[in-house]
């Protein structure tokens, strides 16, 4: 008898990565490699989409604002301008720190769009997730709102989306009946939400005379929280000589007690005697961006006496993101 022929199995065209499909975690990956998808591309793209993005708003017109309306401010709005325009049947698009309900945004009954800034974001990327809620909010039903999802790894960031020139001006309100075009017709549910937030937002206001530093009262103290574009460890190496020299108040009763990071930028903060207001801080503090910024030109060693102060404001530093 003849000897049967091995048989051999023809190999599956191997694609590009570009090429593979999404499919699911346990389904064979469409690329060939004979892998389940998720130990094969899945991972790959898993990872594109975990990978944490240190400053997501890098690049946009107002990033220190962009930082200080997720982490700092509780209620504020700003208006956004598209790169390609407004679609027809939307007459603007408003960034809100937060929503009714927590929606990641709004579609109102006349065609706006309200996108919130504050809602957990499901990955690594917060550009990313926002574009994505927007992209899908200027095409949703009007008065509607849309829920958050994973946004695609190939997805357009907000930098992709919103026109890099302009002002970013927000305009903080001191309640959240921004909410509510005519609130003796909303819903119970959103009067509850409004009630809710009314009562746990922390005055705030911002100042004029300086960019991104936002003046809050707390029942103990007061405080001036600074988003900061400089790199960290170059203004720390600042606020340390000025700290040393006894420069860094902001006059008398205030006091440099140290800086929050957030989405890749610091935000020194000062503590205020609860009788001063946010008018009262302006000229001290247009004054100490004078004195920062001699000290941001020096380039000369850390003496002594400032590497003590940088150690204890590097000690004193939390990171909210």
């Amino acid at each position: 008898m003849a000897k049967k022929r091995p048989q051999t199995k023809a190999k599956r065209p191997q694609l590009d990565d570009a090429e593979v499909p999404v499919v699911g975690a346990r389904e064979p990956c469409p690329c060939g490699s004979g892998r389940r998808y998720k130990a094969c591309h899945g991972r790959t793209a898993a990872q594109a989409t975990t990978a944490l993005v240190q400053r997501p708003f890098e690049g946009l017109p107002g990033e220190c604002d962009w930082v200080a309306l997720r982490e700092l401010v509780p209620a504020a709005t700003v208006g956004l301008t598209l790169r390609d325009g407004l679609p027809e049947g939307v007459p603007s698009v408003t960034l809100a720190t937060v929503l009714p309900m927590a929606w990641p945004a709004l579609r109102r009954d006349d065609g706006s769009v309200l996108l919130g800034l504050q809602n957990d974001t499901a990955s690594g990327d917060i550009s990313r997730d926002l574009a994505d809620t927007l992209a899908r909010a200027l095409t949703a039903a009007p008065g509607t709102p849309v829920q958050g999802r994973r946004a695609p790894a190939d997805g357009p960031r907000l930098q992709d989306l919103l026109a890099p020139e302009g002002a970013f001006e927000p305009q903080v309100h001191s309640d959240f009946e921004f909410w509510v075009p005519d609130p003796e017709n909303a819903t119970p549910d959103v009067t509850a939400s409004l009630e809710r937030a009314n009562a746990a937002a922390i005055p705030t206001v911002r100042l004029e005379g300086v960019d991104a530093a936002y003046w809050c009262e707390t029942p103990d103290k007061n405080h001036l929280r600074w988003v900061m574009p400089h790199e960290e460890e170059r203004l720390l190496d600042a606020l340390a000589r000025l700290h040393a020299a006894g420069r860094s108040s902001l006059g008398e009763g205030t006091r440099l007690v140290g800086s929050f990071r957030a989405h890749g930028l610091t935000v020194p903060v000062w503590d205020l005697p609860s009788e001063i207001t946010a008018q009262d801080i302006e000229k001290p503090a247009a004054e100490f961006a004078e004195r920062l910024a001699e000290a941001l030109a020096t380039d000369a060693p850390l003496t002594h006496d400032e590497r003590r102060a940088r150690g204890g404001l590097t000690n004193r530093q939390v990171t909210l993101s």
